[in-house]
């Protein structure tokens, strides 16, 4: 009897699933556990895999279409097997939708004029004049190489771009000199483009309603002097050298959180409906910005860690996010997290909180202030915190005791020894 593939729930939250692109195509022999076809999910591009041996007998959906979670995709089964070639369709809210690609500009309708001598008529662009033939899959790729795909030879079915022409070697060394996607021009006579919720933008939507309407949040802010600390990773990173990886202000803010969190076990839980989860393990959260949203890979038990081990860990969980590579078990189980926008500038910002999480951190950029010190007035490194609280768990006092232990650890780094 042929086997149902499912559309998998392949994170925590995930609802539906894009389908980027088949590993495996109808006629192609398939074993328990091999990859079946990449799954955009809210969070990553994951794998979808085979749960029984056979063949994969019949394809029900197209590259390119989001799926919700248990509807059928695929089928394995024995050769020449017959099989509902109706199965993954439903009717209604439920049914699987295809995504239009999302580089190509979409036309609005023209609004219905009289040319006249001063008014010429409209012109039309066809949308094969600006198209290029290419696997979703492909797309991504090169958009995150900055590669222009115009500029690359197709080897799929019809001349289609696929994967492993965006990533043979003669397009790598294109791509330095290729224009960013991000960067091109409007197309001419073509007023707007619509572009597709991703599924990370789709969750993001929907974590943000459930975090600004329900959570009653309260905001408390502190100015921090940075002098100490920022003398304190200069010399770290000169005993490190240039192959010891260099430690960041943002590891330094993650591990004083995390100290701050074992003192002030109040703020280190979980709104959890009808009881309080007070977290004994400390798990910080780090906002990393990527292409098409926002996620929050998890430093765990960042307390007990070094700087070295945070600055190291932080870079390889943001590398991974940016790439969509990320594994549940490192985006979920924050405790408390931190938001850092200060590279782009930012003086001070309110971080929306994550839920169940009951706090966050926003810090802004290291400003050099002119600060009174005695009978005179010395310039010092200054840095802006803001902690975003829900007050169902955390009191203003809570909150308030919380950043100023955090506040004692960064102008004295010496503090997070004892």
């Amino acid at each position: 009897m042929a086997t149902k593939v499912h559309m998998e729930a392949l994170s925590p939250t995930m609802e539906e699933g894009r389908l980027v692109k088949w590993t495996k195509h109808e006629g192609d022999a398939v074993k328990s556990g091999e990859t079946l076809a990449e799954v955009e999910t809210d969070k990553a591009v994951m794998e979808l895999v085979a749960r029984a041996d056979g063949q994969l007998i019949k394809v029900m959906v197209p590259e390119g279409t989001t799926v919700p979670v248990g509807n059928v995709v695929a089928w394995i089964g024995k050769p020449g097997e017959k099989v509902d070639g109706a199965g993954s369709q439903e009717s209604g809210a439920g049914a699987a939708k295809a995504a239009p690609a999302a580089a190509e500009p979409k036309a609005a309708p023209a609004p219905v004029r009289t040319p006249t001598a001063a008014t010429p008529a409209p012109v039309s662009v066809p949308a094969e004049a600006t198209r290029v033939k290419a696997s979703p899959l492909a797309k991504r790729i090169a958009k995150d190489a900055g590669v222009d795909l115009k500029l690359v030879q197709g080897s799929g079915p019809g001349g289609r771009v696929i994967k492993r022409d965006v990533e043979g070697g003669a397009v790598q060394a294109q791509a330095a000199a290729a224009p960013a996607p991000s960067s091109r021009l409007p197309t001419p006579g073509v007023p707007y483009e619509d572009i597709p919720l991703t599924q990370i933008r789709k969750t993001i939507a929907k974590r943000l309603v459930a975090s600004i309407g329900p959570i009653p949040h309260f905001f408390l802010t502190t100015e921090i002097d940075m002098e100490r600390a920022a003398e304190a990773r200069e010399a770290l990173n000169r005993q490190l050298g240039e192959d010891g990886g260099k430690i960041s202000f943002n590891d330094i803010v993650i591990k004083a959180v995390a100290l701050a969190l074992v003192r002030h076990r109040a703020c280190n839980a979980w709104f959890q409906e009808d009881h309080i989860r007070y977290w004994n393990d400390v798990h910080v959260g780090m906002a990393v910005a990527i292409e098409d949203g926002l996620i929050t890979p998890v430093i765990r038990n960042a307390d007990i860690k070094t700087l070295s081990e945070i600055g190291a860990e932080a870079r390889e969980l943001a590398g991974r996010a940016r790439n969509r590579r990320l594994k549940p078990e490192e985006y979920t189980g924050a405790t408390f997290s931190v938001s850092n926008l200060g590279m782009f500038d930012i003086d001070q910002f309110t971080a929306v909180i994550n839920p169940p999480e009951a706090g966050i951190v926003a810090i802004g950029t290291i400003v050099p202030k002119a600060v009174p010190d005695g009978d005179r007035v010395v310039v010092r490194r200054r840095l802006r915190v803001t902690m975003s609280c829900d007050h169902r768990v955390i009191d203003g006092a809570t909150g308030a005791a919380f950043l100023k232990t955090l506040k004692q650890m960064l102008e004295n780094p010496l503090a997070m020894l004892l």
